[in-house]
């Protein structure tokens, strides 16, 4: 089972549908992630109808164990990205109308 998307298919599915060049498709991809990103740095929320809410959440600075060798270290503070997704994505997964 596959599990990975990539740009390169995203690009190659689109131009199949839309007939636009490559290199355009590639670089509206590109600006579009780069928007998502810097709103998401600069909000801490980005919200795309229909799809899903990306949140940006801070993470203070814990103890941590490996757990084969029980080893405890210190896993430093950090921002993490959640993924809420919409009713509607929701819905289209279970094949609900």
């Amino acid at each position: 089972m596959r599990q990975n998307l990539t740009k390169k298919e995203i690009v190659n599915s689109i131009y199949m549908q839309l007939g636009f060049s490559k290199k355009l498709i590639e670089n509206i991809i590109e600006d579009i992630f780069e928007i998502l990103l810097e709103n998401l740095k600069t909000k801490g929320k980005v919200k795309i109808s229909n799809f899903g809410t990306f949140i940006l959440r801070y993470k203070k600075s814990r103890v941590g164990r490996n757990p084969k060798t029980k080893k405890e270290s210190v896993i430093s503070e950090r921002n993490v990205i959640l993924f809420k997704p919409s009713k509607y994505l929701k819905n289209k997964i279970n094949n609900v109308n």
